[in-house]
């Protein structure tokens, strides 16, 4: 902000307090209690003409013709144009509008509906209510907020100045209806599950911890609600799901942030197939809801969701580009060694990796997931990957887990559910021991998880879909706190 516009908003601010002053000095308060609203700006926009309203908002717009003025009032959904006229109100009325009420004024009027010569709808004000004083003005209308700090920190200036903004995040809302909708037709229960765990389970990612004083307890915050949804499922529940805010204290970059919201859904009975067939339903039909119609624009391309997705055998794919099968490496010291001799990676690219997972990983997401641009399912993943999936009958080396992935980036993580409890306490047994070694992103072994699968959980397939990195590629966004209404700032 340059100097003279540093000036220019101390010296409206200044103006603006003394009219507070002035007003308070009369007796008149500047920050009423309330508004006896009739319609709110979207519904007086369907009224006809004639038809009486009483509507608040606040006011964006003001151009004065003498004893005529239009002004227009707006929310997040709407806006509208209302005019006064000493014709209508008595002139002191009018003029106590013109010297006390801002740009940046919470507004209320009470008037008729019609239609302008240009055939704007507009309320003709009949009486007017001051309702909440801005002590500071709104930024500068043609150029708008552009600061992208200023637009995170001060989110109410960027709904108010960017349209844009305004429908990415009313959109969100749309978004998250639409998901609930969905899946409760679906036969899916919506169910909550803590936040607060005492145990680092259901994801691979360095939580977040806490002391809980109560209980003298050091607890973390929930990186996935996984294990806690599939022992709801086991208590007799078929089919549930949660939209759940979640925590990983992790890197933050243009597609990741540390809080986050996923949806995550469990089917009895399911395996991944059945999930790639619901999800593929669901996701067309979601875009559809959102867009108007089963495509989204990435940049300047446009990607058609088809009725059927290509695949992409997860395992076939990386041997083929490492030239060797990593499946037969599980050691990780070998399997290192193997991806070296490649000549793909140097040294301190891998030499920090703890686990075969980490190394299979790493690969993956530098030589494989970036050229993946059409709608893509990827299945068939090497186990190592992920403690928590069922290994496959015909190759316990390999888990029935899938990914549905668009212009490199992936939106939906989904696999057959590990429910031998034998087998889940040695795959979380080697998470301790790479945890031991140095992982900071490796489970802990949760017991109480481990004996409900013990009491016996039936056959089913999970689904967790984060909802943020959607909305980015929904809205062609540039950065996840785009979508976010208050993303945590430095």
């Amino acid at each position: 902000m340059d100097q003279n516009t540093t000036e220019n908003l101390y010296k409206e601010t200044d103006i603006r307090q003394k009219k507070i002053d002035d007003l308070k000095e009369e007796g008149i308060n500047p920050y009423a209690e309330r508004f006896g609203e009739t319609h709110n700006i979207t519904k007086v926009r369907e009224m006809n003409d004639g038809d009486r309203v009483s509507v608040a908002g606040r006011m964006t717009f003001r151009r004065t013709f003498g004893k005529f003025m239009f002004v227009q009032i707006t929310d997040v959904f709407n806006k509208l144009q209302v005019s006064l006229s000493v014709n209508q109100i008595p002139e002191d009325e009018y003029k106590w509008f013109n010297n006390f009420v801002d740009i940046g004024d919470y507004v209320g009027f009470t008037g008729t509906i019609y239609h302008t010569k240009t055939n704007e709808l507009t309320v003709q004000a009949e009486s007017f209510n001051l309702l909440s004083k801005a002590k500071k003005p709104l930024p500068e209308k043609f150029h708008g907020l552009t600061d992208i700090e200023t637009r995170y920190r001060q989110r109410y200036l960027d709904l108010v100045m960017n349209e844009e903004s305004r429908k990415v995040l009313v959109g969100r809302s749309r978004l998250v209806a639409f998901i609930r909708n969905y899946l409760q037709e679906n036969g899916f229960l919506e169910v909550e599950t803590p936040i607060l765990q005492g145990a680092v389970c259901g994801a691979s990612a360095k939580p977040f911890f806490t002391h809980h004083n109560a209980l003298d307890k050091e607890c973390n915050l929930r990186i996935a609600p996984e294990v806690y949804l599939k022992q709801v499922v086991a208590g007799g529940f078929p089919r549930v799901f949660e939209v759940a805010k979640c925590f990983r204290n992790e890197g933050m970059d243009a597609s990741h942030l540390q809080e986050f919201t996923q949806v995550e859904w469990y089917c009895s009975y399911w395996n991944f197939e059945d999930n790639i067939k619901f999800y593929t339903k669901f996701i067309r039909e979601l875009v559809t809801y959102m867009l108007g119609k089963p495509e989204i624009v990435v940049g300047d391309k446009t990607i058609v969701l088809p009725e059927e997705f290509n695949r992409i055998n997860y395992v076939e794919k990386i041997n083929s580009i490492l030239k060797f099968n990593v499946l037969d490496y599980p050691d990780v010291e070998e399997l290192r060694k193997k991806v070296l001799e490649t000549g793909l990676f140097d040294a301190d690219e891998v030499d920090y990796l703890k686990t075969c997972g980490a190394i299979i990983d790493y690969v993956y997401k530098r030589k494989m997931r970036p050229d993946i641009i059409e709608p893509t399912i990827l299945y068939n993943y090497p186990a190592c990957l992920v403690p928590l999936a069922r290994r496959s009958d015909k190759d316990p080396r390999i888990i029935e887990m899938f990914q549905f992935l668009v212009n490199g980036e992936e939106l939906c993580k989904a696999y057959s559910e590990l429910v031998d409890p034998d087998i889940q306490r040695e795959t979380l047994e080697e998470q301790a021991k790479a945890k031991a070694m140095g992982d900071e992103e490796a489970m802990d072994i949760d017991e109480d998880f481990l004996l409900a699968m013990e009491h016996g959980m039936p056959p089913m397939s999970g689904l967790g879909m984060g909802i943020d990195r959607l909305l980015v590629m929904l809205y062609n966004q540039q950065n996840i706190r785009d979508v976010i209404l208050f993303p945590i700032m430095k």
